[in-house]
């Protein structure tokens, strides 16, 4: 069975990432540069960390989830890349560096999206990845990411986004926000992670609540570093959705309550890994670290 270090992770995924998006000498050339620029431009890979440990904490395979691991990284480098266009939000700054359009293009930027998108079912979905985790389980994975990636899932969430912004909206109209555009990839990880290992329903049941818990709290830590952060270490502007008029954990709880979330929520994450004895505490140090983070 291929099981990986944690401390190995990191280059497990980025040499996976090389593989199924390498350096293409073909007239398109420039689409790979550009899925390229935003796919290795950094981040802390937190989503296909977590499909990897949930597979490992289950007893699974660890090797043969890596392209699943690669293909949700590619879900969420194009997110990343369509949420900075001038349609969307218009950032022109992410972990430090201009914005994909910024430096290719409008048009060269939405088709790098549009090539991660695909490209990313087609890693899962191959001969090689099918055969080495089975039909029935690459197909429920691949599931569990379209819909997270779709109208019920982060596209809904942004487009709860964009209708929100320059209005005063509800706790729960963000937090329902959030658990789609934020939440829905995160808890996608977690759950594919679990189908990919053959897991029993309550192991499912606890990936996904402690998944939902890490994934608000990770976005309301977003909106306090949007205040009380640091632009050299955040990478982009701070202040950034008080500017947009966008209602955020800070604007509508204030700053300590939405501290006090951010614990309440990582304790609540913690709690859910009780079914997976020792082979949890990785993921519980990972939802402390996630709720202290500066970036």
């Amino acid at each position: 069975m291929g099981r990986i270090e944690p401390q190995k992770y990191i280059e497990a995924i980025q040499n996976g990432l090389e593989k199924y998006v390498p350096e293409e000498k073909l007239l398109q050339h420039g689409l790979f540069q550009a899925m390229r620029y935003s796919l290795f431009a950094g981040g802390k890979r937190i989503r296909p960390v977590l499909l990897l440990e949930f597979c490992g904490a289950c007893d699974g395979d660890q090797e043969s989830a890596i392209p699943f691991a690669c293909a949700i990284e590619m879900i969420h480098s194009y997110s990343l890349i369509h949420d900075d266009l001038p349609c969307m939000d218009n950032d022109s700054m992410r972990r430090g560096k201009p914005s994909n359009h910024v430096v290719f293009g409008e048009a060269q930027a939405l088709l790098a999206g549009d090539a991660l998108l695909t490209m990313a079912f087609e890693t899962m979905l191959s001969k090689d990845s099918v055969a080495a985790v089975g039909a029935q389980r690459a197909a429920a994975a691949a599931g569990i990411l379209a819909r997270a990636a779709g109208a019920y899932g982060m596209a809904g969430g942004q487009m709860i986004d964009l209708e929100s912004e320059g209005k005063q909206i509800s706790a729960d109209t963000l937090i329902h926000m959030d658990e789609c555009k934020t939440g829905a990839l995160i808890c996608a990880a977690a759950k594919m992670g679990c189908v990919l290992a053959g897991a029993e329903e309550s192991r499912l049941h606890a990936a996904e609540k402690y998944a939902k818990s890490i994934g608000l709290a990770f976005q309301i830590t977003d909106d306090i570093l949007d205040v009380s952060g640091r632009q050299d270490r955040l990478g982009k502007p701070i202040g950034s959705d008080q500017e947009k008029g966008k209602s955020t954990y800070v604007s509508v709880l204030g700053l300590e309550k939405a501290r006090t979330l951010v614990k309440q929520l990582t304790d609540e994450a913690v709690s859910a890994l009780g079914c997976f004895g020792g082979k949890g505490n990785y993921l519980r140090r990972l939802a402390v670290s996630l709720s202290e983070r500066e970036n």
